[in-house]
């Protein structure tokens, strides 16, 4: 993140360079976009400094919900400067300003939309192997930059080639879209962090491994939860084991549980699992051999998905 808040802050300098060169509204969106980029590049280093701070007594969950919010501000600082480059777009119709230069504009702006996109790359893939939504967005954002960018050097080829000026204003209208569009995207998802969004990808995965390394004793897993606090999972569940089990049998089965979605993750993970013991009602679908509390006789192994282990209920036939 330090890389790339320098990098924004050369490309800044860059952008704004050639519009003066140039007058070109359609470079002045990708100038303005690039004060979003050092505001929102500051914001997020802060974020992950924060973010990466131990759990605390006032935090007992970690700091890990800040990358949410950065993610969020960026999100929207991004969306204002989208908005801002529409309304100047539109104006310059108006105001017809002389744009000259442009074959240097050209060159300046391809440049740094490259610089953009390999910056963004780099931080898109290290935010994923550490699991840094912020660091995602951040990777996003500079990518989807750098896509206006291109963009925006085809504009102002249009316009080099065809002295069309019409042509500049309306880029800057289009790419102002773009990036609302963008900006709007990234605030709606780390809103949806924020209130804990069903992220249902990482739930599958977590069942699937408890399907494939399932122990008879597993009677039934339901009321399953997962939160996330920046690289951070929580994972909250109900295990139903036979009732007979004494305190350690019981508590060996959960440590195992605990260890084996831990170790098939790549995440840190924290568990809060609550034991619950067998009725009647789950002899049906109980897989344990030889039990000598057993009232009915087993039917069938129940698999597990979303549609049974989200629920808070035992299952049942």
């Amino acid at each position: 993140m330090i890389i790339s808040l320098i990098v924004s802050i050369i490309l800044l300098v860059v952008k704004f360079l050639a519009y003066f060169l140039t007058h070109s509204n359609a470079i002045l969106t990708d100038a303005v976009e690039s004060i979003v980029n050092v505001a929102a590049g500051s914001f997020a280093l802060f974020g992950i400094y924060y973010a990466s701070k131990p759990a605390d007594e006032d935090h007992p969950y970690g700091h890990g919900k800040i990358e949410f919010f950065s993610s969020g501000f960026e999100g929207g600082m991004i969306t204002i400067a989208g908005m801002g480059m529409m309304a100047k777009g539109v104006f310059a119709f108006f105001q017809k300003e002389e744009v000259h230069s442009l074959d240097l504009g050209i060159y300046l702006t391809l440049a740094a939309g490259s610089i953009n996109y390999l910056v963004g790359f780099f931080i898109k893939k290290k935010g994923r192997e550490g699991h840094s939504d912020l660091m995602i967005a951040s990777g996003k954002h500079l990518i989807s930059d750098a896509i206006s960018s291109a963009g925006l050097v085809i504009g102002l080829a249009l316009v080099y080639f065809t002295k069309i000026i019409w042509i500049d204003y309306a880029v800057a209208v289009l790419f102002g879209g773009y990036i609302t569009f963008s900006g709007f995207r990234i605030l709606k998802e780390s809103v949806f962090n924020l209130l804990d969004q069903v992220d249902h990808d990482k739930i599958d995965h977590v069942i699937s491994i408890l399907n494939k390394n399932r122990r008879d004793n597993w009677i039934d897993i339901h009321n399953l939860r997962i939160l996330k606090y920046g690289s951070v999972l929580h994972v909250d569940c109900h295990v139903t084991l036979p009732w007979y089990n004494n305190l350690q049998k019981t508590h060996d089965e959960i440590d195992a549980i605990e260890k084996l979605v831990s170790k098939e993750s790549s995440h840190d993970i924290e568990f809060f699992i609550h034991a619950d013991p067998c009725l009647q009602i789950s002899c049906a679908i109980c897989q344990v051999k030889n039990c000598l509390e057993r009232k009915h006789e087993f039917v069938k192994k129940l698999t597990w998905g979303l549609d049974n282990v989200l629920p808070d209920r035992k299952h049942q036939l």
